[in-house]
């Protein structure tokens, strides 16, 4: 998904919402932060979204905008509704929201994710795919790896799982070209 698609996303699914902000929590946040994001990072069709606001709509906008909709059949791309807590993220996330609006958002603003808090949920979540997408995002050099660590003792669970993140960090930042699978 390219960012006019996301756009795009954010315009439809305010709209069948009635909620002008959408929090963006899964990979395609990069489009906030990055203009020309690496292939591996962009290669989903979907976009996490829930309505800011009114997140029980998100149920609506998968109805309408979702995988196998009239909507993802026209255009290739669709929004996936989630729960507020679909990802797991650092304490003091909702105060590092990237606001995505132009005249392509129409009424609708796109709230995405910090990067460094979209990496920790992508760590935290430990699948081949999202590993890919970290080293991808890493290689870019836009990902600060101190902050990346510091904001690992936010993260929710216990001082291992904490560790296992901070580990993960560590090995990408120390060859992100390679396939590493510490757990």
């Amino acid at each position: 998904m390219n960012r006019t698609q996301l756009e795009h996303i954010i315009r439809a699914a305010t709209a069948i919402a009635e909620d002008n902000e959408l929090i963006i929590i899964g990979s395609q946040a990069i489009h906030a932060h990055v203009h020309f994001p690496p292939h591996e990072a962009v290669r989903s069709t979907e976009a996490d979204v829930y309505p800011r606001n009114h997140p029980e709509r998100a149920e609506l906008i998968e109805g309408a905008i979702g995988e196998l909709s009239g909507f993802h059949d026209t255009y290739g791309y669709y929004a996936q509704g989630v729960s507020p807590m679909t990802a797991i993220l650092p304490r003091g996330w909702e105060d590092r929201l990237v606001a995505l609006k132009n005249e392509n958002t129409g009424t609708g603003t796109g709230l995405c994710i910090d990067l460094h808090d979209l990496l920790l949920s992508k760590y935290a979540a430990n699948r081949e795919k999202d590993r890919e997408f970290n080293r991808a995002v890493i290689m870019t050099g836009f990902v600060d790896h101190q902050k990346l660590l510091d904001l690992t003792q936010a993260m929710p669970g216990t001082d291992e799982d904490r560790m296992r993140i901070a580990q993960r960090i560590e090995a990408d930042f120390a060859n992100p070209s390679a396939s590493n699978t510490i757990d």
